[in-house]
């Protein structure tokens, strides 16, 4: 039996890994989920994994299942790809949050749908293709234990595009439930640990030093984390991963963390007006603890990403000129400026739906507005998320941040994380002319439509 798994992409993503001088490089790491559904397969059954922003799609061969995982924005392209297989004789089985969240509507393209994961179900998924009986939806779950889960086959995947095909997953999941956020309602607003001795033992096994944490939150909770950091201190690796600021206010975690081996941290900062936090009920941040985190992260030579969300009910056209103004005074390192968007599956999609104006699903990527903010227009939101993303990737801004970083301890060992992703960030603003204004400095009149938008971005930091 021969299996082809496809990471669909769309845009000016599909292909961009061959791209000479911004292949995307540094936001391309691991497609784990992929790559567990491929260390699930039967070993009898020949394996190929397929990233369309690294090469094309084999359609003139011959395959006997095609599998295809997917988050809203790429839903489009995977039920085009979806469909042609089908037309071509050849079953399809869609699988991912989006298919998760809205099954029915996925099942439209495909022969099988896999809702939740694909532990414990996908070998089931394999005989019923074998012997042409799909049944439709296959319920999997998120609340199996994560012991003894077998290591990604790394092989599958062309080392030389990607950051790192060394990822790793400690923990699934998030024990806080932030309305907006797609990550807690697919785990249903909990977190599973995978057995520290497993991890460490992964982790040993890797032929570099760098490597990823794809956790959404490694440090949610304190004793397995702490477990985790000194079971890696004598590895002597260099990793980055996602948290909260939670890290930041425990001396000892942040301490153990440095020592085995962080040298950077994705932190969802969001915004810097405590009402908004309030309203999607993320009540794990204040803004007012920002300033001291962020610096103790600094202190121990940890940099820190910021996800910044734009649009949320409170901002106003004075909103990016802020926010700006912010990051400069915290000192953060680089960010991901997203606009926030109600996607499928969240609580936030639900009360959202009278101001939702679009539902083109390839808009739903974060740098596309697809409903009508409370403070400002939809075409200032657009252009203001443009503006302060370029504004911030400036050279010289990006050149003042590396000098900083210097003077930090560990310097040197967290220096590639903090350049590389400054400049990876630059090359996206160059080659893609993102300009966009600031509303603030527009006199009042109707803002013109931006025509420039941003493409799915594959699961950056």
């Amino acid at each position: 039996m021969k299996l082809l798994l496809i990471a669909p992409a769309s845009g000016k993503w599909r292909h961009v890994g061959r791209s000479r001088w911004f292949s995307g490089k540094t936001f391309r790491f691991s497609l784990l989920s992929l790559l567990s559904v491929a260390a699930e397969t039967p070993k009898d059954v020949q394996v190929r994994l397929v990233d369309e922003q690294v090469e094309d799609i084999p359609w003139n061969e011959s395959f006997d299942l095609v599998g295809i995982t997917c988050m809203t924005a790429l839903a489009p392209r995977a039920y085009e790809i979806a469909d042609r297989f089908r037309v071509l004789g050849t079953p399809v089985v869609l699988g991912g949050m989006h298919p998760t969240f809205l099954p029915e509507e996925a099942l439209l393209h495909a022969d099988a749908v896999v809702v939740g994961e694909a532990e414990g179900i996908w070998e089931g998924v394999i005989a019923d293709a074998r012997a042409g009986r799909m049944h439709g939806i296959y319920q999997g779950g998120v609340d199996r234990g994560l012991a003894g889960l077998k290591h990604p086959p790394h092989h599958l995947l062309k080392g030389k595009h990607y950051a790192t095909v060394h990822a790793v997953q400690a923990t699934r999941g998030c024990p806080h439930q932030c309305a907006f956020c797609t990550v807690s309602a697919f785990n249903h607003g909990t977190q599973r640990q995978r057995p520290v001795d497993e991890v460490a033992r992964e982790v040993s096994e890797i032929p570099h030093r760098f490597f990823i944490f794809v956790d959404d939150n490694l440090t949610a909770d304190r004793e397995y984390a702490m477990s985790l950091f000194r079971a890696l201190q004598p590895l002597n690796k260099l990793w980055v991963t996602q948290s909260t600021l939670g890290i930041a206010r425990d001396k000892e975690m942040i301490v153990l963390a440095a020592k085995a081996g962080c040298v950077g941290l994705f932190v969802g900062l969001e915004t810097f007006t405590e009402k908004n936090l309030t309203s999607v009920n993320k009540t794990c941040h204040q803004v007012e603890e920002y300033q001291h985190c962020v610096s103790e992260l600094h202190r121990h030579g940890i940099g820190v990403e910021a996800g910044i969300v734009l649009g949320m009910g409170y901002d106003t056209p004075g909103t990016f000129e802020k926010t700006l103004e912010v990051l400069e005074q915290l000192q953060i390192d680089a960010i991901q400026v997203s606009i926030f968007t109600p996607v499928p599956g969240t609580p936030q999609y639900q009360t959202m739906q009278s101001k939702i104006t679009d539902h083109d699903w390839a808009h739903y990527d974060f740098h596309h507005v697809v409903f009508q903010p409370e403070g400002l227009s939809a075409e200032a939101l657009q252009a203001g998320h443009d503006w302060l993303t370029q504004e911030f990737y400036k050279p010289w801004r990006i050149l003042r941040r590396l000098v900083r970083h210097m003077t930090r301890p560990r310097a040197l060992s967290g220096l590639p994380f903090v350049a590389s992703v400054n400049f990876a960030y630059l090359g996206r603003v160059l080659r893609w002319g993102i300009k966009g204004f600031n509303p603030a400095r527009v006199a009042e009149k109707p803002f013109p439509v931006t025509k420039r938008r941003l493409d799915p971005v594959k699961n950056s930091m």
